[in-house]
């Protein structure tokens, strides 16, 4: 099977008039222009002094629900097994970050795949069937983790704290998937990124559910975790093969 094309134009040369090292009399020009230019007082200093008010004030991100009542109740009559309340809350937040975090993987490879659709087959990289078979993981994952939130009495639809922050954080990888103006390596690029944090993040919550005493959980969340190693593995390679195309 074929693989994806390329963006031979983007990918090239092209008239970049960025760099101010290459304009000589205008580059100090602007330069002056920029001393020049109206601007508010202070520096550095002082948005730091600023920035650290607002973080004294201590406001958090957000807030999460009260524990499940089922998880309630294992804390009362089983502490050993299920940790402090303040573990089932942290517990609750990772899976809510989670749950965050797969449904906007499923959206990046939607992303790439589309882009690769559009740009057409042929070129060194993934297949189109190779990242559908990827993005359907994603998206198993995801219905994964909402029945395993369900199952504890909690609500997959919550937007917990750590679930906040981690779409925040991602919404810079989307951008590069959407804009129609990234080559396919670029898209590739953010991928990986997307996916050494998912990596981790599984990491993360198998050491969590394992010290709670959720081990049939654990091994769940293992399986999810060898599918993204596989991702980590493939993506890595495929950027590889079309860097290593143009050299």
């Amino acid at each position: 099977m074929k693989s994806i094309g390329t963006k031979s134009a983007q990918e090239g040369g092209g008239m970049n008039r960025t760099g101010i090292q290459i304009a000589p009399v205008m580059g100090p020009q602007m330069v002056e222009g920029a001393a020049a230019a109206p601007r508010s007082e202070g520096g550095p200093e002082q948005l730091m002094m600023r920035r650290a008010e607002y973080i004294s004030e201590g406001y958090p991100v957000g807030s999460l629900p009260p524990p499940p009542i089922s998880l309630r109740g294992a804390v009362e009559g089983a502490a050993q097994l299920v940790g402090t309340t303040t573990g089932v809350a942290t517990l609750m937040d990772k899976l809510s970050e989670r749950i965050a975090f797969e449904r906007t993987g499923t959206r990046l490879y939607d992303a790439l795949i589309n882009k690769c659709e559009a740009l057409g087959e042929g070129g060194a990289g993934p297949t189109l069937a190779e990242l559908r078979e990827i993005r359907d993981e994603e998206l198993r994952h995801f219905l994964l983790l909402n029945r395993v939130v369900t199952e504890l009495g909690g609500d997959p639809t919550v937007m917990s704290p750590c679930a906040d922050t981690v779409m925040v954080s991602s919404l810079g990888l989307l951008q590069v998937l959407t804009d129609p103006r990234t080559t396919v390596s670029q898209c590739l690029q953010a991928i990986l990124t997307a996916e050494l944090t998912d990596n981790a993040g599984w990491e993360l919550l198998i050491d969590l559910t394992s010290e709670m005493g959720y081990q049939e959980m654990a091994l769940e969340f293992q399986t999810a975790l060898e599918h993204e190693e596989r991702h980590l593995e493939n993506v890595r390679g495929w950027l590889s093969e079309r860097l290593m195309a143009k050299v």
